[in-house]
């Protein structure tokens, strides 16, 4: 439901803007844009054309512009970067967040790289070095190294006066790391334990060291699962020595859940989820004319199937309208079964000790919906061509097809992840060419055999 509310006021937002960009009126347009969040009017420059991105893109607030950068696709954030000069870049992302300026930092110019080191004090610098340290898509990657630490043999006291000279906490903080001299990581404070004690209790009291931490080489999908696991706010990030490196927060999880969303469902497509919607015809004929060419490899392998019953279909043509009924609805169970495996890999709850379990399921399942759909399009296929022998045949080859497709549905997307290929990219696409030949082989076989001898 929030989400159909947010695509609907982005929506309202972009004809709105358009009306204005249409009548050369830019000053509605450079106050309606500045009422927005960096994430909205990141939103709305992906979904205008690049002569309108523009002309939004050079009336947003520059103070903006390092966060909208931020919250817009690689191809996207391509086209603004090359529209902005040096000085430009260094002042929109020099006070980014050490986490968010790792996400930008390699689409940067060099030349703006440079300068932007060289305006950044050493603490700074060499927190943005250690986090460009780490892989992508890790936890070491994804980490704000700012977190506020505490000693455990202070008092609640000494911490507010700490923090009132500090004069500012970061985002999303929820707790305060208390750490022993080697910066290891014992536990954590909560603020509101902070705020409610006794200004003399001890801090040791008040930790807590039940919390879970991440390790700095847990893959985005495990931080974003045990986010979700606990409901987090934050999370403390260490090595393996139990030392405290940097925190996670909740904000920076949304944006890993969205774009594992966004991968999923565009990758079922043989589709990049960072192409820009008004990108480049050259590029994106590029982008997706590879997938097209494995469709039509597959589509070939199951045109040959069919050519080698081209005599049986010559005879009984009613198998030629007959056809499409089995592999059609093969594919859509096999789809079905394979959205549930891209699913529960990605949750991490499917693995190689429920697999087998998972596939006696789902082939009890695929049984009873082939005997149910078979019967139904068995009984319509009596009633339109008259002939028992062809139902049979087509009851009979969806059954089957039925069964392979929740044989590929499981089997093919644990073969893949086992490959290193994402299954929600490659996995349609196999399953598919599967329940084609399967469907057609089956169908035009049986009735070889049953109908012709």
């Amino acid at each position: 439901m929030a989400e159909a509310v947010r695509h609907d006021k982005t929506a309202r937002q972009l004809r709105l803007l358009s009306d204005a960009l249409d009548s050369g009126r830019l000053g509605p347009v450079r106050r309606m844009v500045n009422t927005l969040a960096p994430a909205e009017i990141g939103n709305l420059l992906e979904s205008l054309p690049p002569d309108k991105r523009m002309v939004v893109w050079g009336l947003v607030d520059p103070g903006d512009d390092g966060e909208v950068l931020v919250h817009v696709g690689d191809e996207v954030r391509e086209s603004l970067i090359a529209d902005m000069d040096q000085d430009e870049l260094v002042a929109a992302v020099e006070d980014l967040d050490i986490d968010d300026l790792a996400d930008l930092v390699e689409d940067l110019p060099g030349a703006v790289i440079d300068q932007l080191l060289r305006s950044m004090d050493r603490d700074n610098r060499e927190r943005l070095e250690q986090v460009l340290s780490y892989p992508e898509d890790t936890a070491g990657r994804l980490m704000n190294p700012d977190v506020v630490t505490v000693r455990a043999d202070t008092t609640v006291d000494v911490v507010l006066r700490f923090l009132r000279l500090r004069g500012e906490l970061p985002d999303h903080t929820d707790h305060l790391y208390v750490v022993n001299r080697r910066h290891q990581l014992i536990g954590w404070v909560a603020l509101q334990d902070l705020v409610t004690r006794d200004p003399g209790t001890p801090i040791n009291q008040l930790i807590d060291d039940e919390l879970e931490s991440l390790h700095v080489d847990a893959s985005a999908e495990q931080v974003a699962r045990q986010f979700s696991d606990n409901d987090w706010v934050s999370a403390p990030v260490v090595d393996d020595g139990n030392v405290l490196l940097g925190r996670i927060t909740v904000d920076d999880v949304v944006d890993i859940i969205r774009e594992q969303a966004e991968h999923q469902a565009l990758g079922a497509a043989g589709l990049d989820e960072d192409e820009d919607l008004f990108s480049p015809i050259r590029r994106a004929v590029r982008g997706r004319v590879v997938w097209l060419g494995i469709n039509l490899l597959t589509a070939f392998l199951a045109a040959a199937v069919i050519g080698q019953f081209d005599a049986t279909i010559e005879q009984i043509v009613a198998l030629a309208v007959l056809m499409p009924i089995v592999a059609g609805i093969g594919g859509n169970a096999a789809v079905q079964v394979l959205t549930l495996m891209v699913r529960g890999i990605a949750l991490g709850q499917v693995g190689q000790s429920n697999a087998t379990i998972l596939l006696w399921k789902e082939l009890r399942v695929a049984l009873i919906n082939g005997l149910l759909i078979g019967a139904l399009v068995g009984t319509v296929a009596l009633l339109w061509f008259g002939s028992w022998p062809l139902s049979l045949v087509i009851a009979a080859a969806l059954v089957i097809n039925f069964c392979s497709a929740a044989l590929a549905g499981v089997l093919l997307p644990l073969l893949l992840k086992r490959m290193r290929v994402d299954p929600a990219v490659a996995g349609t696409v196999v399953v598919t060419a599967v329940t084609d030949v399967m469907g057609f082989f089956s169908f035009l076989g049986l009735a070889t055999v049953i109908l012709l001898h």
